[in-house]
């Protein structure tokens, strides 16, 4: 008995002494903040109605234990594109590009969708050496590339007729498509794939000379 009624007096104190603390705390709530008294354990001290005690010195508000309502804000993070090319103005290397221009990475106007089908001043039988004719084209597509801001990706996809072995085809295909990317290479432009499609894709009747002749070509595309 004895220890059962020391208990209830320990009890009975701390209760006291939280409500000591209640009072303290309400006077120095006046400008909005509660403390929660929390326990040994670091749990919070609720009385027989499931309320957090409020203490001094205790756990600032808000508790949502406590049925604290806690407020989160969100935080929105507008990231412009002033020049609507669809890249951010915060890595856009050449604002105010102009409208419906295809840009690279960085926002730059590149020399793009442009599709050179060398077809004039074809390819000699069984030869991957370039005409005069393709390499005019192929310089004024260099300069056109150099004069822009961006970094164009030029693919070229070397052709054949279909007079011979089909692998020769092949292997000549990318011949002429070599040739080409070495000549524009020769002038500082970089970034460009070289390709064969040997016989597999003619644009003319590989039945007649003129065909065979139109069907030994290359295909320049920047993007």
């Amino acid at each position: 008995m004895g220890m059962i009624k020391r208990k209830n007096l320990v009890v009975a104190m701390a209760s006291l002494g939280l409500v000591a603390g209640m009072v303290i705390t309400t006077q120095a709530m006046a400008e909005g903040e509660r403390h929660y008294a929390v326990d040994g354990a670091g749990g919070m001290v609720k009385n027989s109605a499931g309320n957090c005690w409020k203490a001094v010195g205790g756990m600032a508000s808000p508790v949502e234990a406590c049925g604290d309502v806690i407020v989160v804000e969100e935080v929105v993070v507008v990231v412009l594109d002033s020049d609507g090319d669809g890249v951010n103005d915060d890595i856009d290397k050449c604002p105010g590009t102009r409208a419906g221009a295809e840009v690279d990475q960085w926002g730059c106007e590149i020399v793009a969708n442009l599709t050179i089908d060398l077809v004039e001043g074809e390819f000699a039988f069984d030869s991957a050496v370039l005409t005069p004719a393709m390499k005019a084209v192929l310089d004024d597509l260099a300069y056109q590339i150099k004069e822009s801001k961006g970094h164009e990706v030029v693919t070229i996809i070397g052709h054949t007729d279909s007079t011979g072995p089909e692998d020769y085809n092949q292997k000549l295909s990318v011949r002429r498509a070599q040739a080409a990317a070495d000549h524009l290479e020769a002038q500082g432009i970089d970034n460009i794939t070289a390709i064969g499609r040997g016989e597999m894709e003619p644009v003319a009747d590989n039945s007649t000379r003129d065909g065979r002749a139109m069907n030994r070509r290359i295909e320049v595309t920047t993007h």
